[in-house]
């Protein structure tokens, strides 16, 4: 099976931790930014790396980006390029065009330009930990419509020990458990480390651990009810 193909228009803090984490899971990554010292940090990184100016089609064209899976613009600093490159992009025909957008107008300008996948990573952060704040227990979750979420989360004290069919997760709080995120401490050449190992699906008969993590999802109330309940 062939590689996922992507580009990366923009190398700085975001664009190159996209790119990076990209590569990382097996992903053949071009990397893209006018600074030549910004390319040369992610070059070893990635498959490919060039400096060259996002807007000039020309220079676009040249490095056969219709070939790729998805085109990211990740250009934090200047909207106005950004917004070049996105049409610039366009007029070469890339079908799937990814952009970032710098709060609420950005992202009414992108749509009006027809991108349909703008991701705002300042407001994500933002939100995350927000939340986090307000509710500790809460690691990380993904956001779906109509208040669906997935969420990890920290395992409740009165819930440690339990087994999964006595905790009754559907019936008694109406979400899902997804799985179980087990952590360990472990002893390596005289330093600790977090080991993370996925327990897969979750019997009835699971014990839910304390160094558990739970992966659930359901209504966002429904979720924060079961940890004010368990905390």
């Amino acid at each position: 099976m062939a590689a996922n193909k992507f580009a990366v228009i923009g190398l700085g803090r975001f664009g190159t931790s996209i790119a990076r984490a990209l590569s990382k899971n097996g992903a053949e990554v071009l990397a893209i930014d006018l600074d030549q010292e910004r390319v040369d940090v992610v070059s070893a990184d990635v498959a490919y790396a060039i400096a060259l100016d996002a807007i000039d089609k020309k220079a676009l064209a040249s490095q056969n980006l219709q070939d790729f899976d998805g085109v990211v613009v990740a250009i934090g600093n200047d909207f106005e390029h950004l917004l070049l490159s996105v049409v610039a992009l366009q007029e070469l025909g890339i079908k799937r065009i990814i952009a970032r957008a710098s709060g609420r107008r950005q992202r009414i300008i992108l749509e009006k330009l027809g991108i349909t996948e703008i991701f705002q990573p300042e407001e994500e952060v933002g939100t995350l930990v927000a939340e986090r704040l307000i509710n500790p227990s809460l690691v990380s979750y993904l956001q779906l419509p109509d208040e669906y979420r997935i969420a990890e989360i920290k395992t409740p004290k009165n819930i440690i020990g339990k087994t999964v069919e006595e905790v009754r997760f559907r019936d008694k709080y109406h979400i899902s458990l997804v799985t179980l995120k087990h952590v360990e401490e472990i002893l390596k050449d005289t330093e600790m480390y977090s080991e993370h190992h996925i327990k897969g699906v979750p019997g009835s008969q699971t014990i839910i651990q304390e160094q558990d993590f739970l992966v659930v999802f359901g209504k966002e109330p429904d979720i924060e009810r079961f940890i004010e309940v368990n905390s």
